[in-house]
């Protein structure tokens, strides 16, 4: 679980980050330094414990070093990747050059360099959460009686019952409930749900919304949490939220 003081504002809550370094030398010291900071601290020895942890809760950035046993930064990336769009800064000894392009362009948002300062490192996490500008849902994400989401689970509570989702409908779902009420354009989504598809095209979106309607929605014709922003994207809304947006269920 996630454990740290924040005392910034009543109604502020403190960023949560997982950290995660094989190197005991490095972790404990910057989970110390970053709670005196005013973040939410969590820490993994390896990839498999950062993995475990994304089970039970959901952090809004990743610190991970790259060179790690059992499974490396790319590899935990990439898992971290295929569970939920987390924003991941990748700390590394080695100037990987060409590959820490790729990297960031893949997986990353940002790659910092042993040795580095703490300051900076500080700066580039503020950086990335201001860039980000999502809140990624602690746990389960009430929209009304009928319907909570818990995406760390990859699964709808709809009506009571459980109903599973796949990676791509959690996606989508994620960058919606990190944006509740607003409007996530459907490049954004597409963006979200393919990146790793060259010819990805807004249709994807519009199909997978629809199957989210009928697995989430009372009346998938007349839906009332997956609204479309017509020419635009999608919003996200509970039960007793702003009023909607003009809304076409067949888009």
């Amino acid at each position: 679980m996630f454990s740290g003081a924040f005392a910034r504002g009543h109604d502020q809550v403190a960023p949560r980050i997982l950290l995660v370094d094989d190197d005991r030398d490095l972790l404990v010291p910057l989970a110390d330094q970053l709670r005196l900071d005013g973040f939410e601290v969590a820490t993994a020895r390896d990839g498999e414990e950062a993995l475990r942890r994304l089970d039970t809760s959901w952090p809004d950035l990743l610190i991970i070093d790259l060179l790690m046993p059992r499974m490396d930064g790319l590899t935990l990336a990439r898992e971290i990747k295929a569970r939920a769009d987390l924003p991941i800064i990748v700390l590394s000894a080695v100037d990987a050059g060409d590959n820490k392009a790729d990297l960031l362009d893949e997986f990353a948002e940002d790659y910092v360099t042993k040795p580095y300062h703490y300051s900076e490192l500080r700066a580039r996490i503020q950086r990335v959460l201001r860039r980000v500008g999502e809140r990624v849902p602690r746990k389960g994400l009430e929209l009304g009686p009928d319907l909570t989401l818990e995406l760390h689970r990859r699964q709808a509570i709809v009506r009571g019952e459980a109903v599973a989702l796949t990676p791509t409908e959690s996606r989508l779902l994620f960058a919606l409930a990190a944006n509740l009420g607003q409007t996530v354009t459907t490049e954004t989504l597409l963006s979200r749900g393919w990146a790793d598809t060259d010819d990805a095209e807004p249709s994807y979106v519009w199909v997978t919304m629809r199957r989210l309607r009928q697995k989430l929605e009372t009346d998938a014709n007349r839906p009332t949490h997956l609204l479309t922003v017509r020419g635009v994207g999608y919003r996200l809304v509970p039960t007793t939220g702003p009023a909607t947006a003009p809304n076409d269920p067949d888009a």
